[in-house]
């Protein structure tokens, strides 16, 4: 099966997905909502990308590479951000994207 070869990064993104789900979840609660905005935007981005990702390797994606790198990137801009902030929920997401950026550039190369 096409998607065994995937097993670790297909765990990878779907703990990174869920990292921002949470993280979005909770900015929208803090105080500053407003001081979150790219934090938040940038949660929905890298949430979305990683949970396509990992539909498309379970289903044999002929476009891993190409999509791995562009979730890497989207993975990275999305940790860089979240490390900005004090926030439990933001260094646990920065934490969860960095890994998976890491995980998917390991795929592109």
């Amino acid at each position: 099966m096409a998607h065994e070869q995937y097993r670790s990064l297909i765990e990878t993104l779907h703990e990174c997905m869920e990292a921002c789900n949470h993280c979005f979840d909770s900015c929208l609660k803090e105080d500053h909502v407003a001081m979150m905005a790219e934090c938040i935007r940038l949660d929905r981005e890298c949430a979305d990308i990683c949970g396509y990702l990992e539909q498309a390797l379970g289903r044999g994606t002929p476009f891993a590479k190409e999509l791995a790198e562009v979730c890497a990137q989207i993975c990275e801009a999305c940790g860089n951000e979240c490390k900005k902030h004090d926030h439990d929920h933001c260094q646990h997401c920065a934490e969860a994207c960095f890994k998976c950026a890491e995980e998917c550039r390991q795929l592109a190369a």
